[in-house]
């Protein structure tokens, strides 16, 4: 299995440091791992599965990246839509740890052969190698807008601290985002850390779907950058009735949330807070919850 971060010598320079000698000095440094994973699909019986996405990502949990994408792209429903997903080597090398093979449980349609689908990602963006805009949108089976949860003020204000405290490779790279599930209680439940934001919350979908808790109803996802798009259809596909960032939103991710009936906050930064859809589900203090909008 691969790592995820490596050691590589730098050059660092202090200019206030105050001995001028230590101004320029050399030291290891760490560093988030970037490599790509292949993800081929195919269904039951002889035959090699056919490479459908590409997306480059920090080794590890990649069995719960696989079966994620899968799940958000609107390609499989839950488990029972797959019959194996394993590691696989390439055609003619030594298993790289950099391909995943999944096998999918007969009568499930195998992804069609679209250009418009063209699934090559980077670390940075989820939906830059869709090749139009129908081929961007999925729609969830799940109400998340019937869902009941509500979670007082104070303790969101408390998750991104416990999510940054259960981070294990942050403190050694600075490089790798997070994703935690928690739930209305503040617990966390499952967290994954990538260096693509679109990664790390496919780990943690994947990570539901294989353990069969889909739909998160119940449960808040907590993102450690900013709340994009992607990241708003990602939770909507699960069922997952609140989006939390520490950074900005997005218009169109307000305007998703708002459509599928979602609470999206943003700027969850020590006491304060934006609240931007969904602001029923947040029980300020004093009061019963915020408005509904």
């Amino acid at each position: 299995m691969g790592r995820a971060t490596d050691r590589r010598n730098v050059l660092r320079i202090d200019l206030d440091a105050a001995d001028p000698a230590r101004v320029a000095t050399r030291r290891p440094d760490s560093l988030s791992v970037e490599e790509p994973l292949e993800i081929r699909v195919g269904p039951a019986g002889p035959g090699r599965r056919r490479p459908l996405a590409v997306t480059m990502r920090t080794p590890g949990d990649d069995l719960d990246l696989a079966i994620g994408f899968l799940l958000t792209e609107g390609l499989i429903r839950g488990d029972a839509d797959v019959r194996t997903a394993q590691l696989c080597a390439g055609p003619d090398t030594p298993n790289t740890y950099n391909v995943v093979d999944v096998v999918l449980a007969p009568g499930v349609p195998e992804p069609a052969a679209d250009p418009t689908r063209n699934f090559y990602t980077t670390s940075s963006c989820g939906v830059c190698g869709k090749a139009s805009i129908d081929a961007v949108r999925t729609r969830s089976p799940y109400a998340v807008a019937d869902d009941p949860l509500t979670v007082p003020a104070a303790l969101l204000a408390e998750l991104p601290e416990r999510l940054r405290a259960a981070q294990r490779h942050f403190d050694r790279t600075g490089g790798l985002h997070a994703a935690g599930l928690f739930t209305g209680n503040g617990e966390l439940v499952v967290l994954r850390e990538d260096v693509g934001r679109h990664n790390a919350v496919d780990k943690v979908v994947g990570w539901a779907v294989r353990q069969g808790r889909l739909p998160l109803a119940g449960h808040l996802l907590l993102v450690s950058g900013r709340a994009s798009f992607e990241l708003t259809q990602k939770a909507w596909m699960a069922g997952v009735p609140l989006l939390a960032a520490v950074s900005a939103p997005s218009t169109l991710a307000g305007d998703l949330a708002e459509e599928a009936g979602m609470t999206l906050v943003g700027f969850l930064r020590g006491r304060t807070m934006n609240v931007y859809t969904g602001g029923h589900r947040i029980a300020a203090a004093g009061q019963g919850g915020v408005s509904r909008g």
